[in-house]
């Protein structure tokens, strides 16, 4: 099939388009939001086309993924074909409601035409989905091979703009988690983190590295630290748990369901996960039979061919 895709989430749409099919990838002369095309920092196979407004007017299109709520609109212009109407069509939904977690209505929740696809479980429950049919394909991560070496004593996060999103992410928690262990933050614009939490730069150290140079690098802290409060499942905390590191998170979302037990430390008491970290930092050994436990339950969970299957299945339903 012909799948047209807009590049929105590179680390999503990687998985994705490891399918059998040909994916549309919009481009535009700027390469601004609705125009990214190919990845530059992630390996696509050739089947990813870049095909241009005017080129996508006359393309064969089978099926339409759309993922922002402008993206109706924004294919009908392109196209000159409604979604869900004149081709079949999906909406991923990569996100948590944010403005009000238990009642926010979602964008397509009016119409039955489009059916939205949620990353999670936790997501379809807490969005207001309206009439709008609903399925889950939980996330799919192409094994980077189990990297950890953990010879840093340090804790990895990963998290993007953090000054920006604040508490959202958990940023004000890390100046508390960075008394128990040196922390190397990796993420877009993190530049001036440390100076903005009042830390030394050695117990918060900022790196925005392409996703190979990534996983290396957090393969070599002891642990994985996730302290989000509220954001869909981090694609990050699954690839850690990829690479063989113990994790330590906040409770929240869908993070338990992730992580089962023997896999990390789990808990929305600060104390508890501060100790946690320290016993990952004084016991290599323990740090590595919990990493191997949870790259097991990852694996199990995670992999990219559930992944694929499971949208194999929705994508013959959709078009059927």
């Amino acid at each position: 099939m012909n799948i047209l895709v807009w590049h929105v989430h590179g680390s999503w749409l990687t998985a994705f388009v490891q399918g059998p099919h040909t994916y549309l990838v919009p481009v535009t002369e700027d390469r601004g939001p609705d125009g990214l095309g190919r990845a530059k920092t992630w390996d696509w196979p050739g089947a990813v086309r870049e095909l241009t407004p005017a080129e996508l007017r006359d393309a064969d299109i089978d099926l339409m993924v759309l993922q922002r709520p402008h993206e109706p609109g924004l294919a009908l212009r392109w196209t000159g074909r409604r979604p869900g109407l004149d081709v079949p069509a999906v909406y991923v939904e990569h996100n948590s409601p944010d403005a009000a977690p238990e009642r926010q209505r979602h964008p397509l929740a009016g119409q039955s035409a489009v059916p939205v696809v949620h990353v999670t479980h936790f997501n379809r429950l807490m969005w207001d989905n309206g009439r709008a049919p609903t399925e889950v394909v939980e996330h799919g991560i192409i094994d980077p091979g189990p990297l950890w070496t953990g010879t840093e004593r340090r804790a990895a996060v990963v998290v993007n703009e953090p000054v920006r999103r604040g508490r959202t992410t958990g940023t004000d928690l890390l100046p508390r988690f960075a008394r128990c262990a040196p922390l190397d933050v990796f993420g877009m614009r993190t530049e001036g983190l440390a100076g903005h939490l009042g830390l030394p730069p050695g117990r918060c150290r900022t790196r925005d590295l392409p996703q190979h140079e990534l996983h290396r690098e957090m393969a070599r802290c002891r642990l994985y630290l996730h302290p989000v409060r509220w954001t869909s499942l981090g694609l990050s905390l699954l690839e850690a748990m990829f690479l063989g590191m113990p994790v330590v998170a906040l409770d929240t979302t869908e993070v338990r369901e992730a992580v089962p037990e023997g896999a990390g430390v789990v808990s929305n008491r600060l104390d508890v996960l501060e100790d946690a970290v320290r016993a990952f930092l004084a016991d290599p050994e323990h740090a590595r039979a919990t990493g191997a436990a949870a790259r097991a339950a990852a694996r199990a969970r995670y992999g990219e061919r559930r992944f694929l299957d499971d949208w194999e299945r929705l994508i013959k339903e959709v078009t059927r």
